[in-house]
């Protein structure tokens, strides 16, 4: 569910009157009941002091960041105060926790620099102030809050992503846009340095010996890219490897953004663009059994205005297509097939060939040769 606000509350500790709501938009929101439910988490005990806080109550979800600021001036010697957020109780609160956590930091430097929150006349700008943060922030995700000549605060909801996975010394990143697009001085060092060599041909071992970079520092820079979206992965292109396809090939068919794209993408330079026919025809020729080189030697006359290395590279990246892999199986241990621990199944030849530094063919021949390995394709 979507992170978003449905209120947002400012409350304070009264000399007299205990914890209260001073402010809150839309007003009357916090009901009565459901403030004296939790307000032992909204002005909280010491122990829970300048962390953030997240309840649950009568089907809503409360994040907050008490704060408390001691000194003598102050009534009772401290002063107590919580700008917190309120949403739907199924909401995924994730982004919204940096944003209460800035808040109570920005509105804590403001009371140590000029009494912000302590002098009334000051205080009350936080109503206008609140209601320009929830309708930006439902809005586009982004506030600018200007509180006076000298101060304003910048908040911006950050995307939760999901963890990439692991890259591996035998994938091969692709870019998900333009190259040309990619602005080199964003990102650190090492991703400026390996940049050049990634073309969506080069695996990730073969981009650091070329760009004379370690290896496992290359798989974090793609991993961090990867994060990012902006790139993908594919298996390395060699032309025995065997393809599928896969149901949402029929997106060639029904999706005009689609059919544009992959055409342009997969058309010859300085030939007429690629028609659908033959492009839609290429794929349905992928199938078990066939390698890139059956598929070349068969439509000679369709890919006379398509790159099959780039028809693979994009079929692979939109899921129109999957690569069947091989996966050697040593039946009976013996001393001949080595290193054994690789032949589990569970290492498919992309996989084995960087680890072995032997080329697809020869291990090819070597595992053919062997009695007591067979080949798994999936």
């Amino acid at each position: 569910m979507a992170s978003r606000i449905e209120c947002i509350f400012f409350s304070e500790f009264h000399p007299t009157l205990g914890p209260k709501i001073t402010y809150q938009v839309p007003e009357e929101y916090i009901s009565r009941e459901l403030f004296d439910t939790v307000q032992v988490y909204i002005i909280t005990k010491p122990e829970l002091q300048n962390k953030l806080i997240t309840v649950t109550a009568m089907e809503k979800k409360l994040i907050g960041c008490p704060v408390c600021i001691e000194h003598k001036k102050y009534s009772r010697n401290a002063l107590l105060f919580n700008l917190g957020l309120v949403c739907d109780a199924q909401t995924n609160t994730c982004a919204l926790e940096p944003i209460v956590k800035k808040l109570a930091g920005y509105l804590t430097t403001l009371e140590l620099e000029s009494g912000f929150i302590s002098k009334e006349e000051s205080k009350q700008k936080l109503l206008p102030i609140m209601s320009t943060l929830l309708e930006d922030l439902n809005a586009t995700g982004a506030c600018t809050l200007p509180i006076d000549d000298s101060n304003t605060i910048q908040l911006k909801l950050i995307q939760q992503r999901k963890d990439p996975p692991t890259v591996q010394e035998y994938d091969v990143p692709v870019f998900t846009e333009w190259k040309e697009l990619f602005i080199k001085s964003q990102w650190d060092l090492t991703t400026q340095q390996i940049l050049p060599y990634i073309d969506g041909f080069r695996h990730i071992q073969k981009i650091s010996a070329e760009a004379d970079v370690e290896l496992n520092l290359v798989r974090i820079a793609v991993q961090n890219l990867l994060y990012y979206g902006v790139v993908t992965l594919v298996s390395i292109f060699q032309y025995s490897n065997v393809y599928c396809t896969t149901p949402k090939v029929q997106s060639l068919i029904d999706d005009k953004s689609i059919q544009d794209e992959c055409l342009s993408y997969v058309s010859k330079q300085g030939q007429k663009r690629a028609s659908l026919r033959d492009v839609f025809q290429l794929y349905c020729g992928l199938s078990p059994g066939t390698t890139v080189r059956d598929l070349c030697s068969r439509y000679s006359q369709q890919l006379q205005r398509v790159d099959e290395r780039r028809l693979i590279q994009f079929g692979l990246t939109k899921s129109l297509i999957r690569r069947l892999q091989k996966y050697p199986v040593k039946v009976v241990r013996d001393e001949r097939s080595r290193p054994p621990r690789l032949y589990t199944g569970c290492h498919s030849y992309d996989e084995i060939c960087c680890k072995t530094g032997i080329n697809y063919q020869e291990l090819d021949e070597r595992l053919e040769n062997d009695p007591n390995i067979v080949i798994c394709w999936k």
